[in-house]
């Protein structure tokens, strides 16, 4: 389980610092960074969870990463 906790880490690691490098060739990085938030929570709001009795759950705990990964680079929204 420390393995599989490790590198899914270095997986939310390597998938902020490639969110910020694409952020920072924009125009507007606060914008873009604002946008991708967006979508990817309307993705874990959406997706089919199956093969669990508590599904809500696991959507919430994906939507609190999600909103972990995007605070490392501005504050997450209230929504």
């Amino acid at each position: 389980m420390d393995e599989l906790n490790g590198r899914m880490m270095a997986c939310q690691i390597l998938v902020t610092g490639l969110i910020a490098r694409v952020a920072n060739e924009q125009r507007d990085p606060l914008r873009f960074l604002t946008d991708f938030r967006d979508e990817i929570r309307a993705v874990v709001s959406g997706v089919n969870i199956a093969g669990m009795e508590n599904t809500e759950q696991v959507r919430q705990v994906a939507q609190r990463t999600v909103d972990e990964l995007f605070s490392l680079m501005k504050p997450p929204s209230t929504e």
